[in-house]
C-alpha cells in the first residue's frame, strides 16, 4: 500500500530539438516563403550577369569608320554607349544668328572656347536639326570674331563631318553668372536659345567637328578607347542579389532558431519544478 504522505513523481519534461521546431508548419511555410524570395534574388542575379558580357561587341575601329548620321542615331534619342565618339558625317545648312560660344572648353590641355551652330539637316520629311561644335578658340574675343564671320557668310548647304558625342547636361549658371552664358555643350540649353524652333526635331547628342574654318582651330576630338566587353559593375550586381538570396535562407534560420530558444527558456521553470 502506498504512503499517504508520498508525493507524486513528477512527469519528465522532454524539449523539442531544433529540427523538429524547423519542421512545424509555420516555418515549412516561412521557408517556402524565403525559396520564392531568393528565387527572385537569383533571377536578377541572372538578369545582371546577361547584361554584363557583351556578346557582340564591335570590331577594332569601328567608330573611325564613317557612318550618315541617320545611321548612327535618331532625333530625340539617347546615344547608345557603343556609339559615342563614331564619326559620323551630316549635310545642312546653318541657321543664322544660332552661333553660340560655349566656355570651359579645352584643347589639347589649353583652356578656351567652342563656336556651336544649329545645323538644319537636309532630306528630312520634317525640320531636324543637329547641335555642332563647328572649332575651338582660345579667347572669348576669338571666339565672338569667328561667330561674326559666320553670321556674315550667305547661307549655303555645307557638309560636316566629326564625332557625335552624348549631352552634357543643363547646368545651373553660378550666382552673379550671365544667365545666357553656355559652360557646357548641351543641345537642350543650346534649344533655349535657337530661332525658328516651331515643331523642330532635334538631336540629344552633339557634332564635334574635325575641320574647323578660319579663323577657328580645329577640335581636338581623339578615338575613344576600345571599351571591355565585361562590364565589372553589373558582375558586382550580380553577386549582390546573391547575397541576398542567401541571406533569405539565413533570415529563415536565424527566426526558426530564435523561437527555438525562447522555447527552451519557457520549459526551463516548468523542468525545473
Amino acid at each position: 500500500m502506498t504512503s499517504p504522505s508520498a508525493a507524486p513523481e513528477a512527469s519528465e519534461v522532454f524539449p523539442p530539438t531544433l529540427r523538429e521546431v524547423m519542421l512545424r508548419p509555420r516555418w515549412i511555410a516561412m521557408l517556402l516563403l524565403c525559396l520564392v524570395v531568393a528565387g527572385v534574388f537569383a533571377w536578377l542575379g541572372q538578369w545582371q550577369l546577361s547584361r554584363a558580357i557583351d556578346t557582340d561587341p564591335p570590331p577594332p575601329g569601328a567608330t573611325e569608320v564613317l557612318r550618315p548620321l541617320a545611321e548612327v542615331a535618331a532625333p530625340g534619342e539617347y546615344l547608345p554607349e557603343p556609339l559615342v565618339g563614331q564619326r559620323v558625317e551630316a549635310s545642312g545648312s546653318w541657321v543664322p544668328d544660332d552661333f553660340i560660344a560655349v566656355s570651359s572648353r579645352f584643347n589639347d590641355g589649353v583652356e578656351g572656347y567652342w563656336v556651336t551652330g544649329q545645323l538644319r539637316l537636309d532630306g528630312t520629311a520634317t525640320p531636324t536639326s543637329v547641335a555642332v561644335a563647328i572649332g575651338w578658340a582660345p579667347t572669348a574675343e576669338a571666339a565672338q570674331a569667328a561667330i561674326d564671320r559666320l553670321q556674315g557668310e550667305p547661307e549655303a548647304s555645307v557638309t560636316i563631318t566629326g564625332r557625335i558625342i552624348s549631352d552634357e547636361g543643363p547646368a545651373l549658371p553660378a550666382r552673379g553668372a550671365d544667365p545666357q552664358a553656355m559652360t557646357r555643350m548641351s543641345p537642350a540649353m543650346l534649344l533655349g536659345q535657337w530661332h525658328d524652333v516651331e515643331g523642330l526635331d532635334v538631336y540629344r547628342p552633339y557634332l564635334a567637328s574635325e575641320v574647323a574654318p578660319q579663323p577657328l582651330l580645329d577640335i581636338s576630338s581623339p578615338a575613344p578607347a576600345e571599351g571591355s566587353s565585361v562590364n565589372w559593375l553589373n558582375i558586382f550586381y550580380a553577386l549582390e542579389w546573391a547575397v541576398f538570396a542567401g541571406f533569405a535562407f539565413y533570415l529563415w534560420y536565424r527566426l526558426a532558431k530564435d523561437a527555438w530558444e525562447k522555447e527552451l527558456e519557457d520549459l526551463e521553470p516548468e523542468s525545473a519544478g
